[in-house]
């Protein structure tokens, strides 16, 4: 439905695309980008030292959304697609095999 190479930083998207007309997915990386910092932050104050984010993933009713940050966490990708159209595990995989070519 929507995807966007996201800079983790800024929260701007860096490319995007969208095939539906009421999905932003620059206003979405934005958000999302949030969505991150805080993880970051949880992760700090628990003290989980050596723990990286790897994805995150949020299922909606009729959507899932994932997260995607490259090795360095500089960088994500940010998918959009319906949950009843999608193999989670493949959407995973094909984000896994992108995100390392984001360094």
């Amino acid at each position: 439905m929507a995807i966007a190479v996201v800079d983790t930083n800024s929260g701007m998207s860096l490319a995007s695309h969208s095939n539906s007309p009421s999905l932003n997915p620059d206003t979405a990386a934005a958000y999302n980008t949030e969505v991150v910092k805080q993880k970051q932050k949880a992760m700090a104050a628990l003290k989980l030292t050596g723990e990286t984010i790897q994805d995150i993933l949020i299922t909606l009713s009729n959507q899932i959304h994932l997260l995607k940050l490259n090795d360095n966490g500089t960088k994500f990708i940010y998918l959009v697609v319906n949950s009843r159209d999608t193999n989670l595990a493949i959407a995973r995989e094909v984000l896994r095999n992108h995100a390392s070519q984001l360094n």
